[in-house]
């Protein structure tokens, strides 16, 4: 796309003032090409990525967390780590109800989702 469409498109959707939100809830299913860049040079000369490679979330599970004060060093040490090499991870057996989860979720959309104003 040469840069002037492009300037011309991105003009158009931001008069619109619906945002990527508003892409969402029109229920696009491909990504616009107001938003795909072209590669470098740089990153067009790499390698492909390796299609083997396989990850998986950090897991730190809460059960016991409130016993020992060895679990609960064991416990922090791996949260201290997850975040420290990946930034986030899942707790589980953290003991919050599912229904407040839910209800948290729901308000969260809720203020997000407000007029603008």
């Amino acid at each position: 796309m040469v840069n002037s469409e492009r300037l011309v498109e991105l003009k158009a959707f931001d008069e619109t003032k619906r945002g990527v939100k508003g892409l969402v809830d029109d229920g696009i299913t491909i990504v616009p090409s107001i938003f795909i860049r072209p590669l470098s040079p740089s990153l067009a000369s790499l390698p492909p990525p390796k299609p083997n490679i396989s990850f998986s979330i950090p897991v730190i599970n809460l059960n016991g967390i409130e016993e020992g004060s060895n679990l609960r060093k064991e416990i922090i040490e791996r949260i201290r780590d997850a975040s420290k090499k990946w930034g986030f991870f899942q707790v589980v057996n953290h003991g919050i109800a599912i229904s407040v989860l839910e209800e948290m979720l729901t308000r969260i959309r809720g203020f997000f989702e407000q007029d603008d104003e």
